[in-house]
Order: structure tokens, then C-alpha cells, then sequence
């Protein structure tokens, strides 16, 4: 099942071509998707026992699915995720090994707070080093860029909440599924490695501003917190000064040499600032698209009353996003300092 948000031609001509020939379902939007709305599009799509969740960024090694399948089959765990890397070369330097996730109460200055608890294991070390202590392992965190799922927890859970546009969205899933007491496993086992993809490719730069757009990353930040009802800690206000980070860090990369330079401190300003600006032209422009328009590209397994079900439940979200989008465009845009 491929998603395709809205890709430049050659790829929809590339994808369109595959679906065909390999037989797989091809789902084309016509304009951006956030990642859970991408995702719960091809979830509804789904009827096998279980779904794995990939995105296109990701490399895998040999046997990474049947090691996920395999461990599901022999803990009855309802999330497996394998053991994420990041960079080059692949599957050496770890991202994430599973993690913890939950919401804890403090006591400060006499005020019983509401917090967030986040733990990766085994961030930038070796895979290779430490190959032999790498062991299955039951956890309370995963990431959704790579993890497979027992399709029926969706039914306990719900979907994916599409609310969270542009952050939190594999945190919100956690802390549901350890509501609910399943267990969650990383299967070391399998091994797959999240690469960055450069925003400088002209087709890639649209969609890569609005995926961190500011106001994506601050409207599920505040959302989230509102929905967990989290006080705003260190934690979150840590979250909140690193807006827009991950787009600076790519536009300013060619200035580099010049920003580490205090004589040239204004330039980073006004770099940033310019990009911003441009950022929020990005984003405005995506807010007034009204409705989404998707596409059966290649054969669906599926029954026809399935199909109309289906397309019943996308025109419904479409209704749903169009009242939402309506909302939010009547709303300031606020980003907290």
C-alpha cells in the first residue's frame, strides 16, 4: 500500500508504472498530507493482521519484515519495531533502540504538575560495537517511520489522531497503546536506517516546508499538551524554542562558514527571518485548499462493499479537514517565545 502525497511527476509517473507492474495499491492525493492523515489513508485500506508502517526515507536490511512478523507471532506483542539507525553508512550509528514514554506527576512550589516523560535507548551508539548486547527487548516508546502494528488495536485505539500535524504523533500513539497495557517490543533483529532527505531538491522543497513548517510544529505542540492536559515545562519549552529548527539547519547550510563568525551574527538573523516569512506564505498557501482528491491508481484487494465503505469515510474526512481548515484560518498565528 504506497501513499502518494502529491509527488512531483516523474515520481507519480514512476509509481503509477510500479503499482501496475508489481500489483501493489497506489493511493494518490492531490495536494500535501500530513503524516498521520498519510497514514491513516493507507490504513483504511488495510485488512491483513497486521500493518506496518514505512516511510520512504527509510532503508531496510535483509529479513527486516519476517524478524518484526516472527517476533509479533512468538510474544503476541501488538507493536514491533526494529532496531532504527540514521546516516550513512547504513544500519551503523543507532536512532533509536525503543524508549519510554508516560505522563508523571511532580510537586513544584506547592503546584502538583502534569509531565512528559521521554527516553530513547541507545542513541548514536554503534550497532556494530555492540551487536552482541543487542537483545529483544519489551519497551514503552516507538517511532512510526518504521513499526508494525496488530491491525486490531486500531480498534481499541482508533486511528491515528490527525490533529498532531507535524510532532508527537508517534508519543500520542505510545502513551494510547500503554493505556490500554499491550505490549510493545524492539526486535533488534531487524535493522533499518532513516536517511534525511536534502530539502535543496527543487521538488522536495514544498512539501519539506510545510512538514516543518512553524506552524505545523506549534499548533501540535499545543495541541498535544492541551490533549494530555501537560503542564508547559522544560521539556516544552525546549520543543517550543527549537521551531523551525530543522528547516535553518538546512538553508543556512551554505552560510555556515560565515554564521560561526560574530561579525556576521545579523546575517544568520536576517536569513532566518526571510525564511520565515516564506515558510508562512508555504503554509497559508496549503491551508486554503478545501478538499482532497484521491486517486485508485492500481487494483485494490478489496471487496466492493470494502471500496465503498472506503471512499464513504474519505469523503467524510475531507468534510471534516475542509471545517477544520475553515477554524484555523480564522484563528492568529501565534508562535510562543
Amino acid at each position: 500500500m504506497y501513499v502518494d502525497v502529491n509527488s512531483p511527476r516523474h515520481i507519480q509517473k514512476y509509481l503509477k508504472q510500479a503499482a501496475t507492474q508489481k500489483g501493489f495499491t497506489l493511493l494518490r492525493c492531490a495536494h500535501f498530507l500530513s503524516p498521520n492523515q498519510a497514514r491513516n489513508l493507507g490504513l483504511s485500506q488495510v485488512t491483513t493482521d497486521y500493518v506496518v508502517f514505512i516511510d520512504n526515507d527509510i532503508h531496510v536490511s535483509p529479513g527486516w519484515l519476517e524478524y518484526l512478523w516472527q517476533c509479533a507471532q512468538e510474544t503476541s506483542a501488538a507493536v514491533v519495531c526494529p532496531l532504527i539507525c540514521v546516516g550513512k553508512p547504513l544500519h551503523n550509528r543507532i536512532y533509536l533502540a525503543g524508549g519510554e514514554a508516560r505522563i508523571f506527576m511532580d510537586i513544584k512550589d506547592g503546584q502538583v504538575r502534569r509531565r512528559l516523560h521521554e527516553k530513547r535507548f541507545l542513541v548514536n551508539r554503534s550497532a556494530a560495537a555492540i551487536k552482541s548486547n543487542l537483545y529483544r527487548c519489551s519497551c514503552k516508546f516507538v517511532e512510526l517511520n518504521c513499526t508494525l502494528v496488530r491491525r486490531e488495536i486500531f480498534d481499541h485505539v482508533g486511528f491515528l489522531d490527525e490533529k498532531l500535524l507535524g510532532t508527537q504523533e508517534a508519543m500520542d500513539f505510545c502513551i494510547r497503546i500503554n493505556q490500554i497495557g499491550k505490549l510493545m517490543i524492539c526486535e533488534p533483529a531487524s535493522v533499518v536506517t532513516y536517511v534525511q532527505q536534502t530539502a535543496y531538491h527543487w521538488s522536495n522543497l514544498a512539501y519539506f516546508m510545510l512538514r516543518w513548517s512553524d506552524t505545523w510544529e506549534v499548533k501540535s505542540l499545543i495541541y498535544f499538551q492541551q490533549k494530555w492536559d501537560l503542564d508547559t515545562d522544560s521539556y516544552f519549552l525546549h520543543r517550543y524554542k527549537q521551531v523551525g529548527h530543522r528547516r535553518h539547519r538546512e538553508f543556512l547550510y551554505p552560510l555556515r562558514w560565515l554564521t560561526k563568525n560574530p561579525k556576521f551574527s545579523w546575517l544568520e538573523h536576517l536569513a532566518i527571518g526571510l525564511e520565515r516569512w516564506f515558510n508562512q506564505i508555504i503554509t497559508n498557501r496549503h491551508a486554503r485548499l478545501s478538499s482532497i482528491i484521491v486517486k485508485m491508481l492500481a487494483p485494490i484487494a478489496s471487496s466492493p462493499d470494502q471500496i465503498i465503505a472506503v471512499k464513504q469515510q474519505l469523503q467524510q474526512s475531507a468534510l471534516n479537514r475542509h471545517h477544520s481548515t475553515s477554524q484555523q484560518l480564522s484563528q492568529p498565528h501565534l508562535i510562543p517565545h
